[in-house]
């Protein structure tokens, strides 16, 4: 794995593309135990291929406490992450908000599996290379969106607001919007642009969802290295968040969303299992990272 650099690219399978499908395959964890309803997410981790993901969503990695592997931790911290941004969406759009923006779209399939209300557009944005892997592999599925669907095939780098507005966007109209495991893989810099652009494109009442992770030298942790040393001895080593996080001082997002006026509201983690009916697991890993924070911001 190599450091980032700021022309870095990738695909599903390698840097920051592979946490997306790390991230798929925990959805479909999830969805295989009950907890959320996501029949999409484990064929589209098997079409990328990567190996131990495959595995993963094929019950092919037996259960080891000396590995501290444990599918159901998995699929429970995954549930409170999907449950938290579907609802988010859910509840914006039965509001009467008719946009919908997916920022770094990834292996999301929210555009086929939630129940839209009717006259929703839903807009993913992301690299062209993901978005047709996933437009293509859906489609071989079978599968059909439940929502207009539009693609913004653009590196979030670049102008992706004019390539947003060129797919019919409206800045004028409110809208909801979700940048979900998406701001560590920025730099500082990239990170205020992001939610600057995305204020400039929100009228009133328009609605953010996003996730603050206070420091990311967690991943430079004693405890986190360990944890990440015994995983990949299973094989999960294609994915080490050091490598592909900016460990720079940021904006603080709580302060900056309330600076640029946004109303926000925020839960920790550990916060937010007890209402889905988890008990945050009680052990030096999860402690490390008790405090990363989901926010909800309203346009005022």
């Amino acid at each position: 794995m190599s450091i980032r650099s700021e022309s870095d690219s990738w695909d599903l399978a390698t840097s920051v593309g592979a946490t997306a499908t790390m991230v798929a395959a925990q959805r479909a964890l999830s969805s295989a135990a009950g907890l959320i309803d996501d029949p999409f997410a484990a064929p589209l981790v098997r079409a990328v291929g990567i190996d131990v993901y495959s595995r993963l969503v094929n019950g092919e990695i037996p259960v080891t406490e000396e590995h501290e592997f444990d599918p159901v931790r998995m699929a429970r911290g995954m549930a409170v992450r999907t449950r938290f941004y579907d609802q988010h969406f859910l509840d914006a759009t039965r509001g009467g908000i008719r946009q919908a923006v997916i920022l770094a779209a990834g292996l999301d399939a929210r555009a086929y599996r939630l129940p839209w209300p009717e006259g929703t557009v839903v807009y993913e944005v992301d690299l062209p290379d993901v978005i047709a892997f996933k437009t293509s592999t859906l489609s071989r599925l079978g599968a059909e969106p439940t929502a207009e669907r539009r693609t913004v095939a653009v590196d979030l780098r670049d102008d992706w607001p004019a390539a947003l507005k060129a797919a019919g966007f409206d800045p004028q109209a409110p809208s909801v919007w979700s940048a979900e495991g998406l701001v560590v893989y920025l730099p500082p810099e990239a990170q205020d642009a992001l939610f600057d652009n995305v204020t400039a494109l929100s009228v009133a009442g328009s609605q953010l969802a996003t996730e603050f992770v206070p420091d990311t030298t967690i991943f430079t942790d004693d405890r986190w290295r360990a944890h990440h040393e015994r995983m990949s001895e299973l094989g999960f080593d294609v994915v080490d968040f050091n490598d592909l996080v900016y460990h720079f001082e940021r904006s603080h997002i709580i302060e900056h969303l309330a600076q640029q006026g946004w109303q926000v509201s925020h839960r920790t983690v550990a916060q937010m299992h007890t209402p889905n009916g988890f008990v945050y697991p009680d052990d030096e890993v999860a402690a490390a990272f008790a405090d990363v924070t989901y926010v909800n911001a309203v346009r005022s």
